[in-house]
């Protein structure tokens, strides 16, 4: 089961005005299941989104990089999973691009309109016929209360949905942000198997939604891993749907900081949820020279199998974490000068092992579900965390299964 994480009831999550939801079964890859989901955008929305650095990147992706950049304006994403439309050449794109003109003609926009997403398996062509018989549903069930609905429709390994709302007040008024997202497995930036969709009321500029879009995926899901594997989809996307004067720039510091904490809860929310994961990992790396080697040292502790199958067995065995930082790419690590903690307890310094470690110490934090390593580099004043969770037999036996 996820690591501490609750579902949402579906009445936690707030509609927000300008966005509706409509999902549907389409028998894309199960029978009967959720799978195929609408979201109706107003037209004076924004979108932003940023995608996966995968040179394998997948059909949908490439098409929704093509109509953002048309500038055309957003109505719509839709979205599948079952089968991530990646490694299917021209014939993907044509099946993409088939979808986005069905959708276009139902809701009588233009197709550079539509953004399309995928999940699921990689190197199967996209059952676009089924996606098309589908899409009438999800327009016949478009609602602004259906975001449940929707986090469901999107997973493909996920244990449970991911989604959460916040309100919160700018300028006088209040605004909804509500979000969900996907992941499990195959998770590691940038950004991680992984959609995520973030709506507001509120309105901002698009220069600023281009970089908030950014910001709140560097300090959210591009700091989780699960298993090191960059997937071919990675896409996340804000959309601003106020049509109310644009906000304050210290009402838009106040919205950033919001958009942030949401898409943090999301991603930790991913590798709470991380294919077998029986414990939720933090590593925090202080006192780097600067924040690209604190980060540095925290993915290679966090990348680890050695590491994770050690939290896993609740073995302190943490030499391992040592080596991970040894290896770490850091130029001129000073390792007489790293001090290394399990939560408060301090383990190595001064090159080895802490005087003050005890075994037992170590074990008591090693059971806990939720644990945290800091590294102390005494180098500077930058620090970097990332998230990541154990590696258990689960996680081999879904990956061996996937496709049966």
């Amino acid at each position: 089961m996820p690591v501490n994480l609750r579902i949402p009831e579906p009445e936690e999550l707030l509609p927000v005005k300008g966005v509706r939801l409509g999902i549907a079964r389409a028998n894309i890859r199960k029978h009967d299941r959720k799978d195929l989901l609408v979201v109706e955008i107003a037209p004076e929305a924004r979108v932003a989104g940023v995608f996966t650095q995968n040179r394998f990147c997948a059909a949908p992706v490439m098409l929704c990089k093509e109509n953002l950049a048309k500038g055309d304006g957003i109505r719509a994403l839709v979205v599948n999973t079952g089968n991530a439309n990646a490694g299917t050449g021209e014939e993907g794109m044509e099946r993409a691009r088939k979808t986005c003109s069905e959708l276009a003609r139902l809701m009588d926009c233009s197709e550079n309109q539509i953004l399309p997403f995928s999940t699921g398996v990689i190197l199967e062509p996209l059952p676009v016929d089924r996606i098309i018989a589908g899409l009438p549903a999800c327009i016949a069930n478009l609602g602004e209360s259906n975001w449940f609905d929707a986090a469901q429709a999107i997973m493909t390994t996920d244990i449970q949905p991911k989604a959460i709302s916040r309100e919160i007040e700018i300028d006088g008024r209040k605004v909804c942000i509500t979000g969900i997202a996907k992941g499990s497995g195959m998770i590691h930036p940038d950004m991680a198997t992984m959609l995520g969709f973030v709506a507001f009321d509120a309105k901002v500029s698009q220069e600023k939604l281009d970089a908030l879009v950014r910001d709140a995926a560097n300090a959210s899901f591009n700091r989780i891993t699960v298993d090191g594997d960059t997937s071919t989809n990675d896409s996340f996307v804000l959309i601003s749907t106020g049509n109310s004067p644009e906000i304050s720039e210290a009402g838009f510091e106040i919205l950033k900081a919001a958009v942030i904490g949401v898409s943090m809860f999301l991603a930790q929310a991913i590798v709470r949820d991380g294919e077998g994961a029986t414990k939720f990992i933090t590593v925090q790396v202080e006192k780097g020279g600067d924040e690209q080697e604190c980060e540095k040292v925290a993915f290679s502790i966090a990348h680890s199998p050695l590491v994770k199958t050690a939290f896993f067995a609740s073995d302190p065995n943490l030499g391992r974490i040592l080596a991970a930082i040894g290896y770490s790419g850091v130029e001129d690590l000073d390792v007489e000068n790293i001090r290394v903690y399990l939560d408060d307890v301090l383990v190595a310094e001064k090159g080895g092992r802490a005087a003050s470690y005890r075994e037992e110490d170590g074990a008591r934090v090693m059971k806990q579900s939720e644990i945290t390593v800091r590294v102390v580099l005494n180098r500077g004043q930058a620090a970097a965390t990332v998230w990541t969770c154990d590696f258990s037999y689960d996680y081999v036996k879904i990956n061996a299964d996937y496709r049966s």
